[in-house]
């Protein structure tokens, strides 16, 4: 399985990381804004061509699928690009920042059959993978998610602590991961709504954002997102359920009483962004939809666009 990889910046290198854990997969190109540093990400990782040319890398006889970590308002456009060149496309959250964007991006994947995934690691993540495994066992059941997305971002930085050339979002971006990660675990959605405080006068989105969810099966949901928080940075997840408290920190859980819960033989990993990319090399590979596929996920993406419809 020949990789191109789109995107050189703090995600970039977690996929390269991932990937070469996995057995028969090689990363044959790398496409980054500027050539030096992506020549100098492709020569670390042992990837033989670097480019700044997407289109020049779609050309290529060996690449047989692309992972986007690009900046979000190109996602949508290049997956249709990817597709088109009949390239298998895995694209990083948000699929798209448009509720219009993203029926574009379905209805590309339906016309060409490929599979098109979209990386919503939280169904990955062994923590919340072990949630996951209890509700499908049928014995827990989810009353009420308490969800924290923090960062601290007042100027625009990556997750490197590097600047962006692009702006991110926490309502296309970061409340996706738990808009879809709540339906995934509690069923789907039926009520949402959003407030919003002011809009930063540079960067010209909202710092501070609050979600209220409800699930058809009557679990609710609570989520407060900050860019502004001068903290513990991260999405840090409290599961309420019937029988039992869960927190998950990324790859890490714990109960209610801050006990830890052995999660390392959930799957064959403890990195959530190594399992992801293992699904989607297995999909292609099996031909079959994966988890977290454009389809599966498209809900989210529903909700995003009836709230930024809200929040005017």
């Amino acid at each position: 399985m020949k990789i191109a990889l789109a995107g050189g910046g703090a995600f970039g290198e977690k996929h390269l990381d991932g990937l070469k854990n996995i057995d028969g997969v090689e990363v044959t190109a790398l496409v980054g804004r500027t050539l030096e540093p992506t020549r100098a990400m492709a020569d670390k990782y042992g990837v033989g061509f670097a480019t700044t040319d997407y289109d020049e890398m779609l050309a290529r006889d060996d690449v047989d699928a692309v992972i986007l970590a690009t900046p979000t308002q190109m996602h949508a456009a290049q997956s249709i690009a990817a597709m088109d060149a009949g390239k298998h496309v895995e694209v990083e959250i948000p699929l798209a920042d448009s509720w219009a964007d993203c029926e574009a991006v379905m209805a590309k994947q339906k016309e060409t059959g490929l599979v098109c995934m979209v990386g919503h690691t939280r169904r990955f993540n062994p923590s919340h993978q072990y949630v996951h495994n209890r509700i499908k066992a049928g014995d827990y059941t989810i009353q009420q998610m308490d969800v924290q997305t923090y960062f601290f971002r007042r100027k625009n930085i990556n997750a490197k602590g590097q600047a962006r050339s692009w702006t991110d979002h926490l309502l296309w971006h970061h409340a996706a991961h738990t808009v879809d990660l709540f339906a995934y675990q509690a069923g789907p959605i039926i009520q949402a709504n959003a407030i919003q405080g002011p809009i930063h006068p540079e960067l010209g989105i909202a710092m501070d954002m609050s979600i209220q969810l409800k699930a058809q099966s009557g679990a609710i949901c609570t989520l407060s997102l900050s860019f502004n928080n001068d903290g513990p940075l991260g999405t840090f997840f409290r599961y309420i359920g019937d029988n039992e408290t869960y927190i998950a920190r990324y790859d890490d859980l714990v109960n209610g009483k801050e006990e830890v819960i052995d999660v390392s033989k959930v799957d064959v990993s403890m990195n959530g962004i190594e399992l992801q990319d293992r699904e989607f090399i297995a999909a292609i590979r099996e031909g079959r939809e994966p988890n977290s596929s454009v389809a599966q996920v498209l809900p989210c993406y529903k909700v995003l666009h009836d709230l930024e419809g809200q929040l005017g």
